[in-house]
């Protein structure tokens, strides 16, 4: 009979996962918290500039052992030397760190680890010293985006714009790179873990023979109160989008935004205001400041207050992978959402039944103003949005299914519902008959 004992599981990760203030730490910080409440966890864990190298105390009452390095700095010229001078991809070489390393190294010399998570290719640097452990942990590799898909699409996306093209260049480079090395990452792994159906699809198709399992990104849904008081001043036409906005797709996303679509909405309503939720907003963005009708906030304590006071969520993105835990984060509030199609990619959801789906400027503008205009329908949508997310995105109904893929788990799968696939006619909604 297999073993239900706690298992000793190590995360690594690129920042602290608390506080969770963006995609990658949501993740970390959801799967950490809950797997902690079965097995002894321990985080090894990079340090970003902007965060406070001392743990926060919630991180430290539900981790065993706790160690912190700061993220390396690669300046331009080393980046660009890099790029001319080695094979591998810029995330394969981001967090390259000989401090990390040998903390690496002293840990798993001092303490046997039954699983050892990476959270994200930019840790798959250290495969090697897990590979020749002794004894060998369980490996898991999360790969939070199928990182070879997202440099394929910035690509398509960035060569329709020539101003663009040198982005396109770097972005063709890094898929080329990224598809070797997304596959050789793969291999070395015991489990491979995808976001979505989409990202499972294309790395299997990097690595014949591959069953990666998907496991969705999650959210407490608890945290997201649809009852939020809204961040002061937003007015009753807010549209909002949030997200780390240094990150390239986020930066396109609010760009398209802002030029294409904003201007028709507001010749039809001239007081929506587009909000911008972030931290480390890029200076590309910095012409946008000077625009009344945008507001860029920088970084912000709590996320909630901002969803809460949108009149519509949006979510224009147009290049990427994964899934966007924005979307689960809006939903859980109850707000009423349009998104491209691109933006919802990896979550079953259904055009005008939790959310509305517009992938042109005129489209999304429509879909915009059309929820601008009917308090009702977005009631409605936000409603059928929260359902959607309590019943199959909330960490305490996912979290099984990681646990189930660990060695000597003693655990099964939950047998309770399961996301639907939109693309199958039979699909239903929940609580339908069949």
């Amino acid at each position: 009979m297999p073993s239900t004992d706690p298992l000793r599981i190590l995360f690594l990760t690129p920042q602290l996962p608390y506080p969770p203030h963006q995609g990658t730490a949501l993740r970390n910080w959801g799967l950490l918290s809950h797997l902690a409440r079965r097995h002894r966890v321990s985080l090894l864990s990079f340090v970003a500039p902007e965060q406070e190298p001392r743990p926060a105390p919630p991180l430290s009452a539900v981790c065993a052992r706790i160690e912190t390095v700061p993220q390396p700095v690669r300046s331009l010229s080393r980046r660009l030397r890099d790029l001319l001078l080695t094979r591998q991809p810029d995330m394969a070489l981001r967090l390259e760190s000989p401090l990390f390393r040998r903390r690496l190294t002293a840990w798993l010399a001092q303490e046997r680890f039954d699983v050892v998570h990476v959270e994200g290719i930019e840790l798959a640097c250290y495969l090697d010293l897990l590979t020749e452990a002794r004894p060998r942990p369980f490996i898991l590799f999360d790969d939070h985006n199928c990182e070879y898909l997202l440099q394929r699409r910035a690509f398509l996306t960035d060569l329709t714009h020539p101003a663009r093209w040198h982005a396109a260049a770097y972005s063709l480079v890094q898929w080329l790179r990224l598809r070797r090395f997304e596959a050789w990452v793969c291999r070395q792994a015991d489990r491979v873990v995808a976001v979505s159906e989409a990202d499972s699809a294309a790395l299997r198709s990097l690595v014949p023979g591959l069953s990666p399992i998907v496991l969705p990104n999650g959210i407490d849904v608890d945290a997201y109160r649809p009852d939020t008081p809204p961040a002061p001043g937003m007015g009753q036409a807010a549209l909002v989008f949030t997200g780390k906005m240094d990150f390239r797709p986020n930066v396109d996303a609010v760009l398209w935004f802002a030029q294409e679509v904003l201007p028709r909405i507001r010749q039809e309503i001239p007081e929506a205001h587009f909000w911008i939720v972030g931290q480390r907003p890029h200076p590309r963005l910095d012409p946008l400041r000077s625009d009344p009708a945008v507001t860029l906030t920088g970084r912000v304590e709590e996320i909630q207050p901002y969803i809460a006071g949108a009149a519509v969520y949006v979510i224009p993105i147009r290049m990427g992978g994964g899934t966007r835990l924005k979307l689960l984060e809006a939903m859980a509030m109850e707000r009423a959402v349009v998104s491209t199609r691109l933006g919802a990619e990896g979550f079953p959801v259904q055009d005008g039944e939790e959310l509305l789906l517009a992938d042109t400027p005129e489209e999304f503008a429509a879909a915009v103003l059309s929820l601008l205009r009917d308090p009702g329908r977005r009631e409605t949508l936000g409603r059928a949005g929260r359902r959607f997310v309590q019943t199959y995105y909330d960490w305490r109904v996912l979290i099984p299914r990681l646990e189930a893929a660990y060695p000597h788990s003693g655990l099964r799968p939950p047998e309770g519902k399961q996301p639907r696939d939109p693309a199958s006619e039979d699909s239903q909604r929940p609580g339908e008959d069949p």
